[in-house]
């Protein structure tokens, strides 16, 4: 499970250096992909053949669920960390997310979240008063 908040620096090629903690679960590939809040996603490459696999119950006759998978799909890019724990993010991953060279990489259970440092603050800001007025409406049987 990923867990925490961590601000590594992307370095002038686009690498990332990955929170360790999260070194075992992705040694041996993940995936990138848009995320939603235009932030990327970082799932195992396990995990992200089962959100595929769910994604693939999907009516092709919905167009949501089309134009869902077709955006998050087409901006998936597999990767492997190299021997420090590095991982390139591909230009158009960057330019999605407005990454510069301050960034926010968080957990997000199953799957970590690479965030641009100032919009994860801004994020959290806002939310932070949402979160402590959350009944069990929204996550229904948590408390």
């Amino acid at each position: 499970m990923f867990l925490g908040t961590y601000t590594p620096r992307l370095d002038d090629k686009g690498r990332l250096i990955l929170p360790a903690k999260y070194r075992d679960d992705l040694s041996a590939g993940l995936v990138l992909t848009r995320g939603q809040e235009r932030c990327i996603y970082v799932f195992s490459t396990d995990q992200f053949a089962a959100v595929h696999g769910q994604m693939r119950q999907a009516p092709l006759t919905s167009r949501q669920a089309r134009d869902y998978i077709r955006v998050f799909l087409s901006g998936a890019s597999d990767e492997t960390p190299d021997k420090q724990g590095r991982i390139t993010i591909p230009p158009a991953l960057r330019e999605y997310a407005g990454l510069d060279r301050e960034v926010t990489v968080i957990g997000a259970g199953d799957r970590a979240e690479i965030w641009d440092s100032t919009a994860w603050n801004t994020y959290l800001e806002e939310k932070e008063s949402e979160f402590s007025s959350t009944d069990e409406e929204a996550i229904p049987g948590l408390f």
